[in-house]
């Protein structure tokens, strides 16, 4: 366990996620009430100050260059990446900053300012659930788990969005003064010290990308417009007056999954916005087209590591709750 200072630094920038700042350091503030010396600093690449996501201001403490070395380093998010190229000049104050670091943490897409510095080439890393597929297009090197809520890979740390940075901090505390104090901080804060599931149970229902093939596009409107219909590989073939083998080898190379794994993945979509919307675990199971309760719990627990009726209370309208 640590004892004595221990130096945070936080390279901030223009368009940074103001929670992704904040969020962090308010534990290893709470963790300071309870015996811990966490100094942070936050630094950008000049000196000079920096404007959030929202437009606040946020006052730094001097250069990326200019700071003693840390025993941490974290590199926040904001919506800024990956919509634009990290700016050299941010990727090489994130490159000294982690040569002169015990560990390097980024939040959100903060891992991307991570990728362009190379350090997360042959290491497994994660990022927010909407950009997982961009970070691994943009880094093929880098191993991206797109589920986790925070990676750990040797003493580099990478995390999901906005809040998963409060996950990834009590994880850090937790390494550097133990559990006891970790959950008192969690506690504190009114967070879970462990999150469960990973963040695919926050990922939007349906929202990914259709598939290229006329033929698979036509499997979702199928599956979509009537979940409980009859799928098999035989039935789908005849409806799309295509061959068994010609389809399962659409899905293989398209997709890189079978077609009953496909339609399983679309009824799970469906389901889970059918649980946003109020309807009872049975409710849902039936009308998403899954033969029992058992079969949907059985995908949600492969799938998220929760129930049903845990992601619908984690997730259940305001207007639903009322209601009830």
């Amino acid at each position: 366990m640590s004892t004595g200072p221990h130096r945070v630094a936080v390279l901030v920038y223009d368009g940074v996620k103001l929670l992704d700042v904040a969020g962090p350091a308010e534990v290893f503030g709470e963790a300071n009430l309870l015996g811990a010396d966490y100094r942070i600093a936050l630094v950008s690449t000049t000196g000079a100050d920096v404007t959030s996501s929202i437009g606040m201001r946020i006052a730094v403490d001097g250069s990326a260059t200019t700071q003693p070395d840390p025993d941490t380093f974290l590199i926040p998010g904001g919506d800024v990446y990956p919509r634009t190229p990290v700016t050299r000049e941010l990727a090489e104050a994130a490159r000294d900053l982690a040569a002169r670091a015990g560990r390097v943490a980024s939040v959100c897409s903060g891992a991307f300012v991570l990728g362009a510095t190379g350090l997360l080439d042959g290491r497994r890393a994660t990022t927010h659930w909407k950009i997982t597929g961009e970070l691994a297009a943009r880094h093929p090197k880098a191993h991206v788990e797109p589920d986790a809520i925070y990676v750990r890979d040797g003493t580099v740390y990478t995390s999901a969005g906005v809040t998963a940075g409060i996950d990834l901090a009590l994880a850090l505390v937790e390494e550097d003064h133990g559990p006891d104090i970790s959950r008192q901080v969690a506690r504190s804060l009114v967070v879970y010290l462990h999150r469960a599931g990973g963040q695919s149970q926050f990922s939007a229902p349906l929202q990914g990308p259709p598939p290229r093939s006329p033929a698979l596009r036509r499997v979702v409107d199928l599956v979509t417009a009537d979940p409980a219909g009859p799928y098999s590989l035989a039935e789908l073939a005849g409806r799309l007056n295509v061959s068994t083998r010609h389809l399962t080898r659409l899905f293989r190379e398209e997709l890189g999954t079978t077609p009953a794994r496909y339609v399983e993945s679309i009824r799970f979509d469906i389901a889970k916005s059918l649980l946003d919307q109020g309807y009872t675990a049975t409710q849902t199971a039936s009308m998403a087209g899954f033969p029992s309760y058992e079969s949907l719990r059985r995908v949600f627990a492969r799938e998220l590591s929760i129930s049903p009726a845990a992601y619908q209370r984690r997730f259940a309208t305001a207007r639903r709750e009322q209601a009830g």
